[in-house]
């Protein structure tokens, strides 16, 4: 199995839960992503691309493999700080 998935990563859980909170209310991800994440992968609006197996740390992949494709997820925490996940792709 491979996903596709973008993220927000936050280092402060009280920043994460508002920002949360503006995606679950209509923000766009991407906007937000941009504006907020600490990845890299800010500049592509959160996109991590595709992945598989093994390719993430276990609590992220734990979280893709729960959910839906154009699902967000909660926060997500893992050793980089908090993660909003969006995911877009699963095949």
């Amino acid at each position: 199995m491979e996903w596709r998935a973008s993220h927000i990563l936050i280092k402060e859980r009280t920043q994460a839960q508002e920002l949360l909170r503006k995606v679950k209310q209509g923000a766009a991800f991407e906007a937000i992503a941009r504006d907020y994440s600490t990845c890299p992968s800010k500049s592509k609006g959160g996109d991590l691309g595709w992945f598989g197996e093994g390719k993430m740390v276990p609590q992220f992949e734990a979280a893709v493999k729960r959910m839906g494709v154009g699902s967000v997820s909660d926060l997500v925490q893992t050793q980089f700080g908090f993660h909003i996940i969006k995911l877009t792709g699963k095949k």
